[in-house]
């Protein structure tokens, strides 16, 4: 199975936070799942822990090569560039990645690369992968939470996110 392509300074165990989350499922493509996450706007209908999202310089609806967004996360205000974008196609898995940052001193400074993965594989199923690190005060801060609110956020996220392109699919 295909791996996250991590960033030197994002190299999960090099960083204050790293989370992983993955589920296989059923009767779906990467090409289905894909609208749910590329269109940003479409988040908070089934991820409760996104809000406010934008985009600069005239971009969206839809994320893409350079695209600047913002949203609001784990009450953080998130700026975020797209620094990998590969919609699916035939034999590669669909990628796209951000490098996302909240601004502030040295104790409210957050770093972020959030990094998803979507992969057909035989049998009609499809892998849905996010993971994310992060540096940062507010990182470590996470990182000692028990249980960790990041971890449990993505994964209502992925299970949120094929929940919709299933409904979308059935439409």
């Amino acid at each position: 199975m295909s791996d996250i392509i991590w960033p030197t300074a994002y190299l999960p165990g090099t960083t204050d936070n790293y989370v992983s989350n993955e589920i296989i499922v059923p009767d779906l493509t990467a090409a289905q799942v894909w609208p749910q996450l590329n269109e940003p706007l479409r988040w908070p209908g089934y991820y409760g822990n996104a809000a406010d999202i934008a985009f600069y310089d005239g971009a969206g609806p839809e994320l893409g090569p350079g695209v600047r967004f913002r949203f609001t996360t784990f009450g953080f205000p998130v700026e975020a560039e797209v620094v990998e974008y590969q919609p699916p196609a035939a034999g590669q898995p669909a990628r796209v990645a951000w490098h996302g940052w909240v601004e502030g001193d040295a104790e409210a400074r957050l770093d972020v690369h959030h990094a998803w993965l979507f992969e057909d594989l035989p049998g009609g199923r499809v892998r849905i992968l996010t993971q994310e690190t992060q540096i940062g005060a507010p990182a470590r801060q996470l990182a000692a939470t028990r249980p960790n609110p990041m971890l449990n956020a993505h994964q209502e996220w992925i299970e949120g996110l094929a929940h919709s392109a299933r409904q979308a699919v059935a439409e």
